[in-house]
């Protein structure tokens, strides 16, 4: 196994085979991707300084922090850049295959963990710089990959955003992914994401570890029209959607929106997308949900609906007495909420419109789905905003019956089919 904190050993780096060499990937980044930022001071390509010189596996000396970062309850006011696409506090780190998170010991932010190789002459370099007094970054520009390769090279930033009081955002941009990974990393693509080091707190961007790596320069967490922005608010040093003020936020697919994040027995992460009148939460891969908590809308009744149709009725839900309910033992691996009246007109571009906390039965990495239910209603000037592209729930569904407690009353919703 390849040691964590160590150069590679000169015998293991040979070419591999062919099959391993086409894990490299050559697909072009959109034209619209993310532009870095630029125009500061230091260096000719307007990034700043150099971290380092041109190398294979080396690190940057210890550098100041013009803020302190509350990094999940420790507080830092220094880095390390390290030239395969990450930053550590602790230490410098030369591994160059990406170890899946969390690891222990070292906390890290990674943009883009894979083998960068930046001594081929027609490779750029690693830069820091600062484009404001309250922004620190670390700029991977048109880096190549080991062992000298320049063809095709990988052009991504990380920047560092001060909030005060130890708070920051976490931002990744990335202008062209067109490599995943180096010569003598087993076929291992890169890893995205950030790791607290105590084996609890972390978080993977969807494709990492996989050939699917390169869709981050073509996809975001913050709008469509931001391809290949990632963003992520650390608050009080914890991860985002460990508060209700600090949801964690979807990648938009064709059905709706998608999350990838870890979880720990009922611990409660909440996600927050678009709303229309109700949603369908379905969990792809890992631990079944436990529980809902539901945010106070309207009226602030749900109705909870399962089943493989979302035709059983398992329970309804009045804010004003409990705002979370609790599915049967083991939980239940999709459900349905309807309740959200078309009277709240919730704004479909609120990023905190209708916060939803989770909780699973398990541990483990899990990835769900969390897709709008929409309707059309006449024309009346009090229409359901319904998100473009995002018109779900066609085939067979209809006259789905909405038992209400509070006023005691029966609400009708027919799906067009």
């Amino acid at each position: 196994m390849e040691p964590f904190n160590t150069t590679k050993n000169l015998l293991r780096k040979t070419l591999l085979s062919a099959a391993i060499l086409a894990g490299i990937g050559a697909s072009a980044a959109p034209a619209n991707a993310i532009a870095l930022v630029d125009g500061m001071v230091g260096g000719a390509a307007g990034y700043g300084t150099l971290a380092m010189g041109r190398n294979d596996d080396e690190s940057s000396s210890r550098l100041d922090l013009p803020f302190d970062v509350n990094f999940f309850g420790t507080t830092y006011n220094s880095f390390f850049v390290n030239n395969n696409g990450n930053i550590t506090f602790d230490g410098p780190v030369s591994t160059y295959t990406p170890r899946p998170f969390p690891i222990a010991s070292q906390p890290m932010i990674a943009p883009y963990w894979g083998d960068v190789d930046t001594r081929c002459l027609s490779c750029g370099e690693v830069y820091v710089g600062a484009p404001n007094a309250d922004t620190v970054a670390v700029t991977w520009n048109n880096v190549g990959y080991y062992s000298n390769h320049s063809n095709p090279t990988n052009n991504f930033q990380l920047l560092l955003r001060n909030q005060g009081a130890g708070n920051f955002d976490i931002e990744f941009r990335y202008d062209r992914l067109q490599w995943t990974t180096g010569d003598v990393s087993g076929g291992i693509p890169a890893q995205a994401g950030f790791d607290a080091g105590n084996l609890t707190d972390f978080f993977t961007l969807p494709g990492s570890r996989t050939a699917a790596v390169l869709d981050l320069d073509n996809t975001s967490n913050v709008s469509p029209d931001t391809p290949g922005l990632w963003s992520f608010a650390i608050r009080a040093g914890e991860l985002p959607g460990s508060t209700p003020a600090n949801p964690l936020l979807p990648v938009l697919v064709d059905e709706g929106f998608n999350f990838n994040f870890n979880v720990v027995l009922n611990q409660r992460r909440f996600i927050d997308p678009i709303i229309a009148i109700g949603y369908d939460y379905i969990i792809n891969s890992g631990p079944n949900f436990a529980s809902v908590t539901l945010p106070d809308i309207g009226d602030g009744l749900y109705s909870i609906f399962g089943g493989a149709l979302f035709d059983e009725l398992l329970g309804n839900v009045d804010v004003s007495v409990n705002d979370t309910f609790i599915f049967a033992s083991g939980g239940v691996s999709r459900f349905r909420v309807l309740g959200i009246e078309t009277s709240a007109m919730l704004d479909p571009a609120d990023p905190v419109a209708f916060v939803t906390g989770l909780t699973f039965a398990g541990t483990g990495n899990v990835n769900l789905n969390m897709n709008p239910v929409t309707l059309n209603i006449p024309d009346n000037g009090q229409h359901v905003p319904e998100p473009v592209t995002l018109s779900l729930l066609g085939a067979g569904l209809a006259g789905i019956s909405l038992m209400r407690r509070r006023a005691q009353r029966t609400q009708a919703f027919k799906l067009a089919a």
